[in-house]
């Protein structure tokens, strides 16, 4: 969840480790910090609160120094603040770390060490990382006090390290990603690709149980034995201008605009492969679906599809919830992963368990050289290009697109399904540019912001789709939010409606409106408000993903009239590799 930036090189690595935390806020901002290799000593910078707090007092400060790592923090162990912010020191103050992870026999490991007589300075499981290394590296062999390090944790770790005297970074990874990014002389190392596409293209992905050592020539990557490992330097397929805003006041309204490109992305998916998955799929027993937040409810759309018209027993999960699955599983099976990050730590826990059985893994993933894609016997990329804002849209259109094509292959209708998302890109592009129906958003978003709750009423293809309006709402506005299905409603939900109570209704022309229609008249009898989105084109199988615009519209600004930070909504991060 949280974002590590590193550098080494020729150039000045204060602003270059400030601005790579910028591009990586968005994986955590409680706290942030740096640390720079100064001659035989490090300085390190704190700040609780997000990168600006830590810009303001870096500005204060000379910092000639070349060589640095910096970190951007999503508590996990230890209250935001500025004691508990990474980089964590030694006793000596020699030793730094940064960790995106957690350390799960952290507290074993620190009554050890604080029995040898290390002294503790945060509540964080990262702070024994370093400690360790302090306690290994009494023979100044810091590459082989790492690795006994390493040895010892037990969880999931991105780290990076420096060592007062020594110009290197070393890194390593298990469970969370770590990417180095190739330039001219100068290295740079991050969680994921965003944070380095602006100094090059060219990068490294490291798997689980390497350690890499760094300096401004080149890398050398070692496994736990300290065997060395060849790596290959691969070409970002992103662009620049994917990482800026455009023009647009938040990233979260530019990647909802980006939409009819990436359904166009998803026609372009290489049908090859798309049959070599369809083919498993037919010889499955059983195929689950599996996601959390956003990708749950695009796992359980997937399934949705794959159920109506691959007529496949297909069952969709949430991440966290379907370990009691695990002793159903077998070799017959296949599991089908959406992922954003491709680093969502409940989801991999299960595939990993899931492949010692057997399990055939398909994933869909969207960042490059992920952990997710790497354990996949199918694996797919979304190139839906990089999405910045926390609150998933543009991905989750593209991970249903995608399950809904997967479907259409299975049905022996391919060619219908490529001519519907067609038809589904040119409606989302007239969506966006009827300027009626935007503000006919904006007055609604206006109107809700303040209500108490938003109820959201749906069924069939339409199930998930207010599931996410719903996940939407609650992300950017922090309002109560509740998606009902609508023949469920007469079981609990129409308890809690009255007069007033806004219910956001969403159709389509299918075999289900009346029972919606229905649903309708009940609570508006009891005196709800009901509100149908804008009208929209009627697109039939696909008119559910288009049902989803207005409402991420809807979120966007009831978020932005609340004066929230769209982009970075509290307490949430963009990727959660913690359980």
């Amino acid at each position: 969840m949280c974002g590590i930036f590193g550098y080494i090189g020729f150039q000045k690595a204060t602003p270059l480790l400030v601005n790579g935390l910028r591009k990586l806020e968005y994986r955590g901002y409680d706290s942030a910090g740096i640390c720079l290799l100064e001659p035989n000593k490090l300085k390190t910078i704190k700040a609780k609160g997000r990168v600006g707090e830590l810009a303001r007092k870096v500005d204060n400060e000379i910092l000639p120094a070349t060589i640095g790592i910096s970190h951007t923090r999503w508590a996990t162990h230890g209250e935001p603040s500025e004691r508990n912010a990474h980089p964590h020191l030694d006793c000596q103050e020699k030793i730094a770390v940064v960790h995106n992870g957690i350390i799960e026999n952290y507290q074993a490991l620190k009554k050890l060490l604080e029995k040898e007589g290390h002294c503790f300075l945060s509540d964080t499981d990262t702070e024994v990382v370093s400690h360790l290394i302090e306690k290994f590296c009494l023979n100044n062999n810091f590459e082989e006090a790492v690795l006994k390090t390493l040895a010892l944790l037990e969880g999931a770790w991105g780290l990076a390290i420096l060592k007062a005297g020594e110009n290197k970074i070393i890194a390593a990874k298990k469970g969370s990603p770590l990417i180095l990014g190739i330039g001219n002389n100068e290295m740079f190392l991050a969680s994921d690709a965003s944070a380095i596409l602006e100094h090059t293209k060219k990068v490294v992905y490291f798997n689980d149980g390497e350690m890499v050592v760094i300096d401004q020539k080149g890398f050398l990557t070692k496994m736990a034995n300290g065997d060395i490992v060849k790596k290959e330097i691969q070409e970002l397929k992103w662009d620049v201008g994917q990482i800026e805003k455009a023009g647009f006041k938040h990233f979260m309204l530019k990647e909802i605009y980006e939409q009819p490109q990436v359904i166009q992305q998803v026609i372009q998916q290489n049908k090859k492969g798309l049959m070599s998955l369809a083919n498993q799929i037919t010889k499955s027993k059983n195929v689950f679906c599996i996601g959390s937040g956003t990708a749950g409810a695009a796992a359980s759309q997937i399934a949705y599809y794959l159920r109506v018209f691959g007529k496949i027993n297909a069952i969709g999960l949430i991440g966290a919830e379907c370990s009691e699955y695990l002793n159903l599983l077998n070799k017959n099976d296949l599991i089908i992963v959406p992922s954003q990050s491709g680093e969502t730590a409940d989801v991999l826990e299960i595939i990993e368990k899931a492949k010692k059985k057997g399990v055939k893994i398909a994933s869909y993933v969207n960042m490059p050289g992920s952990l997710m894609t790497k354990m996949s016997n199918f694996a797919f990329m979304s190139n839906a290009g990089p999405e910045i804002c926390v609150m998933s849209t543009k991905v989750f259109v593209s991970q249903i697109c995608f399950g809904y094509l997967l479907s259409k292959l299975i049905q022996k209708k391919y060619q219908e399904g490529v001519n519907n998302l067609k038809k589904l890109a040119v409606a989302a592009e007239d969506v966006l540019k009827n300027k009626k129906r935007i503000n006919q958003i904006k007055k609604l978003a206006q109107k809700l912001i303040f209500s108490k709750h938003v109820f959201l009423l749906g069924k069939g293809q339409n199930l998930q789709i207010i599931k996410e309006g719903m996940i939407k709402i609650i992300e950017g506005s922090y309002l109560h939010a509740h998606a009902i299905p609508a023949g469920d409603l007469k079981h609990y939900a129409i308890t809690l409606m009255e007069t007033g109570v806004p219910v956001i209704v969403v159709t389509s022309e299918d075999n289900v409106k009346d029972d919606v229609i229905n649903a309708v008249n009940e609570v508006q009898a009891r005196g709800a408000e009901i509100i149908f989105l804008p009208e929209l084109p009627n697109l039939k199988e696909v008119s559910a993903i288009l049902n989803i615009i207005p409402l991420q519209l809807l979120a966007y600004y009831m978020a932005d009239y609340l004066g929230n930070n769209v982009d970075k909504p509290r307490n949430i991060a963009k990727s959660v590799t913690v359980k």
